[in-house]
C-alpha cells in the first residue's frame, strides 16, 4: 500500500488544526469549570457541563469551518456532533464519578500539588484527567462519524 504524500500532509495539517482547537476548547472548559466550581462554588456536575457546552459550541463551529472544511448539511452535522459530545461527555462523567466517588479522589488534600495549592484539588485534578479521556474519544468520533469524508472524495 502506497501512502500518498499530499494526503498524508493534509491529514497532518488537519490533526494539527484539531489540536489547536482542542487546546482552546480545553482552556474554555477549564476556565469555566474553575470559575463556576471553585470561585462561585457551584456543583462539580453543573460546572463541568457548563464548561463543556461552551466548549462544544466553539468546537463545532471551528471544526466544521476550519479543520474539516465541510459544506454538508449543517443540521445533520450539528446533530451528529452533539450526539458525539453527549456520548463522550457521559464517558467523561463516568470516569469522573469513578475517580471522585469510587476511588475517593474528592478527598485529596488541597496541597497535594506542593507548588500549586488549590481548593477542591481532587475535583480539579479529576477534571483534567477526565478531559483527556473525553478528548481522545471525541476526536475518534468526529473523525470517523461526524466529519467523515465522502468515499468518493
Amino acid at each position: 500500500m502506497k501512502i500518498d504524500k499530499a494526503e498524508a500532509r493534509q491529514t497532518g495539517i488537519q490533526l494539527l488544526k484539531y489540536g489547536v482547537i482542542g487546546v482552546f476548547n480545553t482552556l474554555i472548559t477549564l476556565v469555566v469549570f474553575y470559575l463556576l466550581n471553585t470561585r462561585l462554588e457551584l456543583s462539580y456536575g453543573i460546572s463541568n457541563v457548563a464548561g463543556y457546552v461552551l466548549g462544544v459550541i466553539n468546537s463545532f463551529l471551528w471544526n466544521r469551518n476550519w479543520v474539516f472544511k465541510t459544506k454538508k448539511d449543517f443540521k445533520r452535522e450539528f446533530l451528529l456532533f452533539v450526539c458525539g459530545f453527549l456520548l463522550c461527555l457521559a464517558l467523561q462523567l463516568l470516569v469522573s464519578w469513578i475517580l471522585l466517588e469510587g476511588l475517593g479522589w474528592k478527598n485529596l488534600p488541597d496541597d497535594i500539588i506542593p507548588f500549586f495549592p488549590m481548593r477542591k484539588a481532587g475535583q480539579n485534578i479529576v477534571m483534567v484527567l477526565a478531559m483527556v479521556v473525553y478528548t481522545l474519544a471525541n476526536y475518534a468520533y468526529n473523525r470517523f462519524v461526524t466529519f467523515r469524508p465522502d468515499k468518493d472524495a
